[in-house]
């Protein structure tokens, strides 16, 4: 059973930055169901586009893993297709303590790889299906192009890649608006005020959100020959770019 996440329900006198520790990892499920409106469909989805495009021998990457949801929705996905055979499922996170949970429960799954490494010094090879749900924008934005580039340059032709952001909006009236629609969404997900204001500051030094266009053009310019949004709700969005 999930546990509930506390961890900013009470007043605190310094909030420190946000890291996915082991205080995270014992509570990530009932986070993110709670925090990032349509979650679960990214989740599920993902797993499809995994499994239409993964091919034979080859890997599959998610980078920024977690506790593993999109590495799980892959491996079913893919084990559905009879015809993709030797597909190496790999996970990479820079927290000891998300995988080691995720280690656990990768346990029913025989094709999937862990890493404990930071992904701006991943390799990525022979890659068929790419995954990034809720990653880049953790990483500094000075790095972000040369990770979406080494990625390019390890996947097959045909390959996708899967893009899942926070965003924010050039326009700063829609930027307010989603951001209050996300807030009204954590309230009815039962997180007081309190709770949406501590995360919030926690966050604000390490999640830095970027526009769709930027996000889009950034993978046109790497050289992607398709992109565009599969899935948006509220400033959360996922797009898919094909090589």
């Amino acid at each position: 059973m999930n546990n509930h996440d506390k961890i900013y329900k009470a007043p605190l006198d310094r909030i420190a930055d946000f890291a996915f520790d082991e205080k995270v990892a014992a509570v990530f499920p009932d986070m993110i169901q709670r925090s990032v409106p349509g979650y679960s469909t990214i989740i599920a989805m993902t797993g499809v586009l995994a499994g239409r495009y993964a091919k034979n021998n080859s890997n599959c990457y998610d980078l920024g893993c977690s506790l593993g949801a999109s590495l799980f929705a892959m491996a079913s996905e893919i084990g559905k297709h009879k015809e993709h055979n030797a597909v190496k499922i790999i996970g990479v996170d820079n927290s000891p303590a998300m995988l080691d949970r995720c280690k656990t429960l990768s346990q029913p799954f025989n094709n999937i790889t862990l890493l404990c490494e930071n992904i701006e010094t991943t390799a990525i090879a022979n890659a068929s299906v790419v995954v990034m749900n809720f990653t880049l924008q953790f990483v500094v934005k000075e790095n972000r192009e040369v990770i979406l580039k080494k990625i390019f340059d390890g996947m097959q032709s045909g390959g996708i890649l899967v893009l899942s952001e926070k965003i924010t909006f050039a326009d700063t009236h829609l930027d307010q608006l989603n951001i209050e629609l996300h807030h009204e969404f954590k309230k009815a997900n039962g997180y007081s005020d309190l709770e949406i204001s501590q995360k919030r500051s926690a966050l604000e030094n390490v999640l830095i959100p970027e526009t769709l266009e930027t996000h889009e053009q950034r993978l046109k310019n790497i050289g992607f020959k398709h992109c565009d949004v599969w899935f948006q709700c509220f400033n959360f969005a996922s797009l898919v770019a094909i090589k």
